[in-house]
């Protein structure tokens, strides 16, 4: 689905959905406690990198660049998974294409196999902040500082799966760079802050019109990164693109004399010979170098 219009702006609809909000809060509470009864203590360390926006803030190539640094593998749930994904997910694709070892579906029968190998290595978890099923050694939470905290209510009346006050209970926090970073964005106190950058690299040389789409979280912020974009299409978050929407795509394109260009996340949701027609802008992530000192001795502290 699209992110709802309301997430980032404080409207009559948001506040009309705050009692909803409340029931969501004291549910998530009561599945957060349950869980944390039977929680499952790893023996290689696992380092968790998750949002407590839903959706859209960039946290998969940050799971990347950590788990390419600490030569690691992933666990992760495999959001959407699909034939064109090869059934393991478009971010498990993606992590897969840069030679990272990623392990779909439940993540606690996946860290409970790791353990059972003789690596003694670190774990690097996608998403589950909010699952304390499996006791985290290190948390990382990932903002991006143009989103922020949304309009500052809990789903469903704004993006956020648990309470800002809970920002505190990370090890860590990373904020990826904007062009425009959105006000009155406040980070506690006491909790080490890193911040990252994104570079958009377009598949096509400089002045070529391109018609850009995509199917993410916040996709106005992939139509931000790249110049000469005359005209643009999203779709719903993870969306499984059909036989007509390429068909329309491939023909809208012809009309405005432009090329098609979308994610690395869109691109391997294409079936296998529409990639060969269309290409991806290519995201670079860099994280500044005192996350790394600080990583590899939170991670020593630890042993």
């Amino acid at each position: 689905m699209k992110t709802p219009w309301w997430f980032l702006h404080k409207t009559p609809l948001s506040f009309l959905l705050l009692p909803f909000a409340f029931v969501y809060y004291l549910g998530g509470r009561v599945v957060f406690l349950w869980r944390k009864m039977f929680a499952y203590k790893s023996r290689r360390k696992v380092i968790c990198v998750g949002g407590i926006l839903a959706g859209g803030v960039g946290k998969t190539p940050i799971v990347r660049t950590i788990a390419n640094f600490l030569d690691a593998p992933v666990v992760m749930r495999g959001y959407k998974r699909t034939a064109h994904t090869n059934n393991i997910g478009d971010e498990a694709a993606m992590l897969m294409s840069d030679g990272i070892a990623v392990h779909v579906g439940h993540r606690k029968s996946n860290i409970m196999l790791l353990n059972r190998q003789k690596d003694n290595g670190p774990i690097v978890m996608d998403d589950g902040l909010q699952n304390p099923s499996i006791v985290k050694d290190v948390s990382i939470l990932v903002f991006d500082d143009g989103l922020g905290f949304g309009n500052g209510f809990l789903l469903p009346a704004g993006p956020l799966r648990e309470s800002k006050r809970h920002v505190k209970n990370a090890d860590a926090i990373i904020v990826v760079k904007s062009k425009k970073p959105r006000k009155k964005f406040v980070l506690p106190n006491g909790v080490p802050v890193f911040y990252a950058e994104n570079k958009t690299v377009s598949p096509y040389q400089k002045g070529e019109k391109l018609f850009a789409f995509a199917g993410i979280g916040y996709p106005k912020k992939f139509f931000n990164s790249l110049n000469g974009i005359v005209a643009k299409r999203s779709f719903g978050d993870h969306y499984q693109y059909t036989d007509k929407d390429i068909a329309d795509l491939i023909e809208a394109a012809k009309r405005k004399k432009a090329k098609l260009v979308t994610t690395e996340k869109d691109w391997v949701r294409l079936p296998t010979d529409v990639r060969k027609k269309i290409k991806f802008a290519q995201l670079e992530t860099k994280i500044e170098d005192s996350f790394f000192d600080w990583l590899k001795e939170k991670l020593d502290c630890e042993q």
